[in-house]
């Protein structure tokens, strides 16, 4: 059987343990994973590209599991009532192939996102650091807020998006985080004057530049969350140039990132040979570090074992027939006669 994890569920899930607590261990599932680096078999992710959007699938596996997520995003579907970003995904045994974990993952990559972001900026930003600004607050920006005031103790945050609406929906929806100050600026700059932290989660696909090089001061971490996909940046090509770069999977970055404006053998580092401590995150308190943040199916591979986990410990969500279970695994047939389906039915 398979455990089936639907949108109620996962809410139930984070309800029941607390959105910061799954905020820190679903952080800890992914720096455990990037500390096995090698054992997974990655490849960038596939994508299908239309005028308005792009639809993904992301792979990864290692010698137990593998991982997989359909993800899409469409900047128009909120004009339409749909969110932007919608996704699924599943784990399979790899010794048997068989499907043991089918979840939603609209909630949940929220949620493995700002997890990456926050414990990314844990590596990279200056350790004294207590204010932050975001830009774009659509509906992954309260699950960043969350993430850098629980794993960092950011106090702190400026907020700002063109539609200032989504800004007071931001501040409204964190409102039992008292000691939490948030202030909704007047624009990009004003937002991000003075800021220790950048985070930028943008939708609209194109090459945009949210920053600009007069905004950046000595010593910020810029995590750069929206530009995910070929022609989408939210950076300054000045700015990517002059950062200490760290990306998750260099072979996807060089496509997606804030990096595809760059020259194929621009320098970068992968964030597990930060983690490892392979290679320094923050060489000096004067560099601005800058996570190019794309999304890697690795952390969707943690995501979904920390669900898989949480969710047997707590008795949530279902188990499905998924795949059929046969008296005779070669008679798949035997599924289509009456006489199968009422045996099966009377078990049942």
């Amino acid at each position: 059987m398979t455990r089936y994890i639907d949108v109620q569920d996962l809410a139930r899930l984070v309800n029941r343990k607390g959105l910061p607590t799954c905020l820190a261990e679903m952080a800890e599932y992914i720096r455990g994973d990037y500390l096995r680096w090698h054992d997974f078999e990655k490849c960038p992710r596939l994508a299908n590209h239309s005028p308005d959007g792009v639809i993904e699938l992301m792979p990864v596996s290692d010698a137990s599991l593998y991982a997989f997520k359909y993800v899409n995003g469409h900047p128009k579907n909120t004009h339409n009532g749909l969110l932007t970003v919608m996704a699924f995904g599943a784990l399979g045994d790899v010794d048997t192939g068989a499907p043991v974990l089918l979840s939603e993952m609209t909630l949940t990559t929220a949620i493995r996102t700002a997890a990456t972001s926050a414990l990314a900026a844990g590596y990279l930003a200056r350790k004294d650091s207590s204010s932050m600004a975001l830009i774009g607050n659509g509906s992954q920006s309260e699950f960043q807020a969350i993430a850098f005031h629980t794993l960092l103790g950011i106090e702190e945050i400026r907020l700002f998006d063109i539609d200032r609406a989504a800004s007071q929906k931001l501040a409204a929806n964190l409102a039992g985080y008292p000691k939490l100050k948030l202030i909704i600026a007047a624009s990009v700059a004003d937002a991000v004057r003075g800021a220790d932290i950048v985070t930028t989660v943008t939708a609209d696909k194109a090459y945009a530049t949210i920053l600009t090089p007069e905004m950046i001061e000595p010593g910020m971490h810029l995590n750069a969350v929206g530009g995910d996909c070929p022609g989408k940046t939210e950076l300054h090509r000045e700015i990517v140039e002059r950062a200490r770069v760290i990306v998750e999977y260099e072979p996807q970055s060089r496509i997606e990132g804030e990096i595809q404006q760059m020259p194929a053998d621009s320098p970068t580092t992968e964030f597990w040979q930060v983690v490892e401590g392979i290679a320094a995150g923050r060489e000096n308190a004067a560099q601005v570090t800058l996570f190019d943040s794309v999304g890697f199916a690795l952390e969707d591979y943690s995501a979904l074992r920390y669900v898989l986990d949480v969710a047997k410990a707590l008795d949530i969500g279902q188990d499905i027939a998924l795949v059929p279970e046969l008296e005779n695994p070669k008679d798949l047939f035997a599924l289509l006669q009456p006489q199968t389906a009422a045996r099966k039915a009377s078990a049942a």
